[in-house]
């Protein structure tokens, strides 16, 4: 059987030139500002010209480019690899929302293949309308276009799965390894934050990314763990779900912690961690009295989060449901946006 795993994510500018309609197409995003799309989208050209300027500095500081597409063909490579390792006849697609390749042209290229199984899968741990969801309806639209006809299952999300879990206990250990003696270290699990109207409306977001620390701190095991979530990345006037990295960044440098810093909703590099994180947080930590600063790797293509990948897409061949990390649906009923039970085949 050949089996066709199409990868969900977000990516990234690939030249300075590239930033402006990169911002564009993530604004006219009716997930990330719903309006109707004819005020949606002469606003979406609005603030990707306003944000541009800052876009490009920050990517600058990466070479004029997000690194996000090698990451991710990175990450695709592995899992091929694994998914063969047991047997499969599998190649990884990679569809992007915002940028190169975008979600139209994996469909064509998936079509092209011709597949006999499709398996959707994010690499978005947590499930947001705003992430995984958008994507979701890019590819349905896609893959009418490109005419594909073989049977489709997908993997919701796993926020909490085994693997992904035991990627970030390892790489937070290693952390813990390099921490300086007589220092008081203090645990963020930093999150891309939203805004709150967005978590109002349902979306689970907020409550995976909750229990995925959650997950994380029970396994790390280590009584007494001076720990907190909080989220990062915030832009533009509305209020956004906290607390944020940066206001917890400056309560321990005024109570004389250390700290060492984890994302968890980012599983490669990109912008958010290597210059908001390393630069621009590290920035803030020196001038903030924070006695040291460490900041924990994404997990990347770690042995174990590539496995547990591969443990998600071997459920969905099996299943015509949506899988999770549990037995079916994992969130709340308050959670009216969750993903699973968003009525996708």
């Amino acid at each position: 059987m050949k089996l066709a795993v199409v990868l969900y994510n977000l990516g990234g500018p690939d030249s300075p030139e590239a930033v402006e309609p990169f911002l564009r197409n993530l604004f006219s995003d009716p997930a990330i500002i719903s309006l109707p799309g004819i005020l949606r989208r002469p606003l979406a050209r609005f603030v990707a010209r306003r944000r541009a300027p800052i876009a490009r500095e920050i990517y600058a500081k990466l070479g004029g480019r997000s690194p996000i597409l090698e990451e991710t063909q990175a990450q695709a490579t592995a899992l091929e690899r694994e998914l063969a390792a047991r047997g499969h006849e599998a190649r990884a697609f990679i569809a992007m929302r915002c940028w190169k390749p975008f979600t139209d042209d994996a469909a064509r290229e998936v079509a092209a293949w011709k597949p006999d199984r499709i398996v959707r899968l994010p690499l978005y741990p947590q499930f947001s309308t705003t992430t995984t969801g958008s994507s979701e309806d890019a590819w349905l639209a896609a893959s009418i276009a490109a005419a594909i006809v073989a049977p489709q299952s997908r993997v919701c999300c796993y926020p909490w799965v085994e693997g992904f879990v035991a990627a970030e206990v390892a790489l937070i250990r290693e952390a813990y390894q390099k921490a300086k003696p007589g220092h008081s270290y203090r645990l963020l699990l930093s999150a891309h934050g939203l805004p709150e109207r967005t978590i109002a409306k349902g979306d689970p977001y907020r409550w995976q990314v909750e229990r995925s620390a959650a997950a994380i701190v029970a396994a790390l095991g280590m009584p007494g763990l001076d720990w907190s979530v909080c989220y990062q990345s915030r832009v533009g006037p509305l209020k956004w779900i906290g607390p944020a990295t940066d206001t917890e960044i400056r309560r321990a440098g005024a109570e004389g912690k250390a700290l060492i810093v984890a994302p968890i909703a980012f599983v490669s590099e990109h912008s958010e961690t290597l210059v908001e994180l390393d630069i621009e947080y590290g920035k803030l930590a020196r001038e903030s009295g924070v006695r040291d600063y460490l900041r924990v790797s994404t997990v990347g293509t770690r042995v174990e989060f590539m496995g547990a990948l591969a443990d998600l897409v071997e459920r969905a061949v099996g299943t015509t449901q949506a899988v999770t990390c549990g037995q079916g649906r994992i969130c709340p009923t308050s959670s009216v946006r969750c993903g699973y039970g968003e009525g996708r085949a």
